[in-house]
Protein backbone atom coordinates (compact mmCIF):
# COMPACT_ATOMS: atom_id res chain seq x y z
CA UNK A 1 0.00 0.00 0.00
CA UNK A 2 1.24 3.54 -1.19
CA UNK A 3 1.41 5.44 2.06
CA UNK A 4 -0.13 9.09 1.52
CA UNK A 5 1.33 12.38 2.74
CA UNK A 6 -0.89 13.34 6.04
CA UNK A 7 -3.11 16.40 5.95
CA UNK A 8 -2.52 19.00 8.18
CA UNK A 9 -5.17 17.96 11.16
CA UNK A 10 -7.71 20.82 12.04
CA UNK A 11 -7.65 22.33 7.97
CA UNK A 12 -11.04 23.41 7.18
CA UNK A 13 -12.94 20.68 4.62
CA UNK A 14 -12.38 23.23 1.52
CA UNK A 15 -8.78 23.34 2.27
CA UNK A 16 -8.31 19.51 2.21
CA UNK A 17 -10.92 19.40 -0.79
CA UNK A 18 -8.68 21.82 -2.17
CA UNK A 19 -5.23 19.72 -1.40
CA UNK A 20 -7.07 17.05 -2.72
CA UNK A 21 -7.57 18.39 -6.01
CA UNK A 22 -4.31 19.53 -6.84
CA UNK A 23 -2.98 15.99 -6.04
CA UNK A 24 -4.83 14.99 -8.75
CA UNK A 25 -4.77 17.43 -10.98
CA UNK A 26 -0.83 16.52 -10.55
CA UNK A 27 -1.72 12.98 -11.31
CA UNK A 28 -3.33 13.81 -14.46
CA UNK A 29 -0.13 16.10 -15.50
CA UNK A 30 2.40 13.54 -14.62
CA UNK A 31 0.23 11.34 -17.07
CA UNK A 32 -0.04 14.00 -19.77
CA UNK A 33 3.63 14.76 -19.18
CA UNK A 34 4.87 11.23 -19.41
CA UNK A 35 2.27 10.83 -22.36
CA UNK A 36 4.71 14.06 -24.09
CA UNK A 37 7.84 12.04 -23.47
CA UNK A 38 7.32 9.21 -25.27
CA UNK A 39 5.13 10.86 -28.18
CA UNK A 40 5.12 14.40 -28.21
CA UNK A 41 2.06 15.95 -29.54
CA UNK A 42 2.23 18.26 -32.68
CA UNK A 43 -0.73 20.66 -31.29
CA UNK A 44 -0.34 20.66 -27.58
CA UNK A 45 -3.69 22.54 -26.97
CA UNK A 46 -5.53 19.72 -29.38
CA UNK A 47 -3.65 16.92 -27.27
CA UNK A 48 -4.60 18.48 -23.74
CA UNK A 49 -8.68 18.58 -25.36
CA UNK A 50 -8.23 15.15 -26.30
CA UNK A 51 -6.69 13.97 -23.07
CA UNK A 52 -9.23 15.56 -20.76
CA UNK A 53 -11.89 14.22 -22.81
CA UNK A 54 -10.97 10.22 -22.48
CA UNK A 55 -10.13 11.47 -19.07
CA UNK A 56 -13.77 12.15 -18.35
CA UNK A 57 -15.05 9.43 -20.72
CA UNK A 58 -12.94 7.10 -18.62
CA UNK A 59 -14.44 8.51 -15.55
CA UNK A 60 -18.29 8.33 -16.84
CA UNK A 61 -17.62 4.42 -17.86
CA UNK A 62 -16.30 3.49 -14.02
CA UNK A 63 -19.69 5.50 -12.92
CA UNK A 64 -22.17 3.51 -15.53
CA UNK A 65 -20.52 0.46 -16.03
CA UNK A 66 -21.72 -1.94 -18.40
CA UNK A 67 -21.60 -2.96 -22.35
CA UNK A 68 -21.91 -0.04 -24.24
CA UNK A 69 -22.12 -2.43 -27.79
CA UNK A 70 -20.32 0.85 -29.76
CA UNK A 71 -23.09 3.47 -28.34
CA UNK A 72 -21.92 6.99 -27.70
CA UNK A 73 -21.41 7.73 -24.13
CA UNK A 74 -23.32 10.77 -22.95
CA UNK A 75 -20.78 12.32 -20.94
CA UNK A 76 -21.71 15.96 -19.00
CA UNK A 77 -19.83 18.78 -18.93
CA UNK A 78 -17.25 19.48 -16.76
CA UNK A 79 -18.08 20.51 -12.83
CA UNK A 80 -16.98 23.76 -11.61
CA UNK A 81 -14.30 22.09 -9.81
CA UNK A 82 -13.17 19.68 -12.70
CA UNK A 83 -12.24 23.05 -14.75
CA UNK A 84 -11.05 24.59 -12.16
CA UNK A 85 -8.30 21.13 -11.94
CA UNK A 86 -7.73 21.26 -15.29
CA UNK A 87 -6.76 25.20 -15.23
CA UNK A 88 -4.32 24.11 -12.55
CA UNK A 89 -2.85 20.84 -14.47
CA UNK A 90 -2.55 22.59 -17.70
CA UNK A 91 -0.87 25.10 -15.73
CA UNK A 92 1.81 22.63 -14.32
CA UNK A 93 2.35 21.07 -17.83
CA UNK A 94 2.67 24.14 -19.77
CA UNK A 95 5.18 25.70 -17.16
CA UNK A 96 7.08 21.89 -17.64
CA UNK A 97 7.18 21.73 -21.20
CA UNK A 98 8.49 25.07 -21.32
CA UNK A 99 11.07 24.42 -18.57
CA UNK A 100 11.86 21.10 -19.39
CA UNK A 101 15.67 22.00 -21.01
CA UNK A 102 16.25 23.74 -17.66
CA UNK A 103 15.03 21.32 -15.94
CA UNK A 104 16.91 18.20 -17.38
CA UNK A 105 20.12 20.40 -17.38
CA UNK A 106 19.28 20.17 -12.90
CA UNK A 107 18.28 16.30 -13.16
CA UNK A 108 21.90 15.65 -15.31
CA UNK A 109 23.71 18.28 -12.49
CA UNK A 110 22.50 15.78 -9.68
CA UNK A 111 22.85 12.68 -11.29
CA UNK A 112 26.48 12.23 -12.15
CA UNK A 113 27.28 8.91 -14.39
CA UNK A 114 23.94 8.52 -15.53
CA UNK A 115 22.38 9.68 -18.44
CA UNK A 116 19.07 11.27 -19.06
CA UNK A 117 17.71 8.96 -20.94
CA UNK A 118 18.61 5.78 -18.48
CA UNK A 119 16.50 7.22 -16.12
CA UNK A 120 12.94 5.48 -15.73
CA UNK A 121 10.59 7.82 -18.13
CA UNK A 122 8.19 8.19 -15.16
CA UNK A 123 10.72 9.35 -12.71
CA UNK A 124 12.20 11.74 -15.43
CA UNK A 125 8.67 12.90 -16.02
CA UNK A 126 8.18 13.40 -12.51
CA UNK A 127 11.37 15.13 -11.42
CA UNK A 128 10.76 17.74 -14.57
CA UNK A 129 7.27 18.35 -13.14
CA UNK A 130 8.50 18.83 -9.43
CA UNK A 131 11.78 20.78 -10.33
CA UNK A 132 9.33 23.37 -12.55
CA UNK A 133 7.30 23.82 -9.44
CA UNK A 134 10.03 24.34 -7.24
CA UNK A 135 12.11 26.87 -9.45
CA UNK A 136 9.11 28.43 -10.79
CA UNK A 137 6.29 28.62 -8.63
CA UNK A 138 6.16 30.85 -5.89
CA UNK A 139 2.69 29.99 -4.80
CA UNK A 140 3.84 26.44 -4.32
CA UNK A 141 6.01 25.55 -1.44
CA UNK A 142 9.22 23.03 -2.38
CA UNK A 143 8.68 21.07 0.35
CA UNK A 144 5.40 20.11 -1.21
CA UNK A 145 6.29 19.62 -4.27
CA UNK A 146 9.23 17.31 -3.28
CA UNK A 147 6.35 15.59 -0.95
CA UNK A 148 3.71 15.74 -4.00
CA UNK A 149 6.90 14.04 -6.32
CA UNK A 150 7.83 11.26 -4.01
CA UNK A 151 4.13 10.28 -3.53
CA UNK A 152 4.09 9.85 -6.87
CA UNK A 153 6.98 7.93 -7.91
CA UNK A 154 5.86 5.62 -4.91
CA UNK A 155 2.93 5.26 -6.61
CA UNK A 156 3.32 5.09 -10.43
CA UNK A 157 7.24 3.57 -9.98
CA UNK A 158 9.01 1.94 -7.61
CA UNK A 159 9.70 1.99 -3.88
CA UNK A 160 12.96 3.34 -5.30
CA UNK A 161 11.99 5.53 -7.13
CA UNK A 162 10.48 7.35 -4.47
CA UNK A 163 14.07 7.90 -2.65
CA UNK A 164 15.66 8.40 -6.26
CA UNK A 165 13.09 11.44 -6.57
CA UNK A 166 13.44 12.81 -3.08
CA UNK A 167 17.51 12.64 -2.96
CA UNK A 168 17.70 14.70 -6.13
CA UNK A 169 14.39 17.12 -4.94
CA UNK A 170 16.03 17.47 -1.91
CA UNK A 171 19.50 18.72 -3.51
CA UNK A 172 17.48 21.15 -5.87
CA UNK A 173 15.83 22.59 -2.54
CA UNK A 174 18.98 23.43 -0.82
CA UNK A 175 19.93 25.36 -4.39
CA UNK A 176 16.58 27.30 -4.17
CA UNK A 177 16.97 30.84 -2.87
CA UNK A 178 13.41 31.03 -0.89
CA UNK A 179 11.81 29.16 2.16
CA UNK A 180 11.10 25.75 1.24
CA UNK A 181 7.91 25.52 3.63
CA UNK A 182 6.18 29.07 2.53
CA UNK A 183 4.06 30.21 -0.41
CA UNK A 184 3.49 33.36 -1.90
CA UNK A 185 -0.47 33.87 -2.32
CA UNK A 186 -2.23 33.53 -5.45
CA UNK A 187 -5.46 34.36 -6.68
CA UNK A 188 -5.12 30.90 -8.81
CA UNK A 189 -7.18 27.86 -6.52
CA UNK A 190 -8.89 25.06 -7.33
CA UNK A 191 -11.85 26.61 -5.50
CA UNK A 192 -14.85 27.75 -7.71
Amino acid sequence: MVSQTPLPRGASPRILSAMRKRREARERAVQFLFQCDLNPPENLPAALDHFWDAHRLTLQLDRNPGPTYGQPVDVPPPKAEEQAMRIFADGLIAGALEHQVESDEIIRSFTKNWELHRIAAVDRTILRLAIYEMKHRDDIPPVVSINEAVDLAKKYSTEQSGRFVNGILDKVKSSILRPARTAKTSAETLEP
